[in-house]
């Protein structure tokens, strides 16, 4: 992702940077961009006007998010404000806004909602984009706000006719690994159909309406069960619950599948595969794939931690390597995630002929591509999902 004063630059000058200098954006987009550079110092009062206007001016939406907005009350407007950045590139736009609205059906979410939506959008940039805001610039909003709504009306009424809004789960199993690990496996009242190495979002029934993404920690079973890897982290309500309060018995509900790093089965190039933490979960869902499907492709796999404590499937990761004689795995052991880990994987290769896939805290994953990048692997072939920028899933 841009570091801010990149994109504030992008915004002031309108222009998008391409593999061959910069294009030249439509009338829309330039409008758009200025008014997004004009309103990024107040976002926060942005962000708290827009809500204002949503509630109040339609009360009855309140009940579709969280009773506590702290933690996730910017995630609709962030996710707008992005989708009309990018207006002018429909190659990563209209897949973004597919998910976001296939993703949205969860919350409830109807066609009817979305000119409430864009009432409040409109209301909040009017007040807060002083300087920029006019006539014109309001007529291209209205534009990007019409073709974003209805790219996700269309994508949540075409997703209606095939897949349930969510699915509930029951957790059959409960596996503490650490004190602050756990192993969760549950059993879908339905069949769950997705691909090794994407993710979900699950919702427990201590924080109604709080979702929060987590990787599949397996291929596709037989049986239909899911398992998931999940860390506490500080302040996080639905992975404290699920740790700490879970057990055998409880419903969970969860979102749609979604996420791209998956294995290309029409090709035979080698995998490395980079997980920090609980990332190392879909990393081990890719191994299975691949054995699933009879391929004896070299996979090189480093698991990063600080502490050999934390390790805490190091012993699964290793079983399988004894199982396939194509597959090497590297534990990789102390100092921060987003530069251990890396470093480790320079020391070996080369890797150039080699598709890469990296899970793990967003430092972990930032700092990773820029290595793989410096040792020769071409952007296109790193495979990753950070579901908080434009190419994950919002919400």
């Amino acid at each position: 992702m841009d570091a801010p004063s990149t994109r504030s630059a992008r915004r002031r000058t309108g222009r998008i940077p391409s593999g061959e200098g910069e294009v030249e954006p439509s009338p829309d987009a330039v409008l758009i961009r200025r008014t997004l550079a004009e309103i990024e110092p107040v976002a926060d009062r942005v962000t708290s006007y827009f809500y204002a206007l949503v509630f109040t001016g339609h009360p009855e939406v309140r009940g579709m998010f969280p009773a506590a907005m702290d933690t996730q009350r910017d995630r609709l407007l962030k996710a707008l404000l992005t989708a009309a950045e990018h207006i002018d590139n429909p190659d990563v736009l209209g897949p973004y806004l597919r998910r976001l609205g296939t993703g949205h059906r969860k919350y409830g979410t109807m066609a009817a909602h979305y000119p409430a939506v864009g009432e409040a959008l409109l209301g909040a940039l009017a007040r807060y984009a002083e300087l920029t805001w006019g006539p014109q610039t309001e007529a291209a909003w209205v534009r990007a706000y019409t073709t974003i709504s209805q790219i996700m009306i269309d994508a949540a009424s075409e997703d209606e006719a095939k897949a349930p809004a969510w699915w509930h789960a029951e957790v059959v199993s409960h596996d503490l690994r650490t004190s602050d690990i756990a192993v969760l496996t549950v059993r879908p009242d339905q069949p769950y159909p997705f691909v090794a190495g994407q993710y979900t979002s699950l919702e427990t029934p201590w924080w109604p309406r709080v979702w929060r993404h987590y990787s599949f920690a397996s291929a596709p079973r037989a049986d239909g069960l899911l398992s998931f890897h999940v860390k506490a982290v500080p302040a996080g309500w639905v992975s404290n619950a699920l740790v700490r309060h879970a057990r055998p018995g409880d419903v969970l509900r969860l979102g749609p599948p979604a996420g791209s790093m998956v294995v290309d089965h029409t090709t035979d190039n080698g995998m490395l595969c980079l997980g920090g933490g609980t990332g190392i979960a879909p990393i081990k869902a890719l191994i299975e794939d691949v054995a699933e499907h009879g391929e004896r492709r070299p996979m090189e796999v480093f698991f990063g931690a600080r502490s050999d404590h934390d390790l805490y499937d190091k012993d699964t990761l290793l079983g399988l390597q004894r199982s396939h004689p194509w597959l090497s795995v590297r534990p990789v052991i102390g100092g921060g995630l987003d530069g251990q880990l890396p470093q480790a994987v320079g020391e070996h290769g080369p890797w150039s002929s080699y598709d890469a896939f990296i899970s793990g805290p967003p430092a972990m994953i930032r700092s990773g591509v820029d290595a793989l990048k410096r040792i020769g692997i071409p952007g296109e072939r790193i495979r990753y999902d950070a579901v908080e920028e434009l190419a994950g899933v919002a919400g």
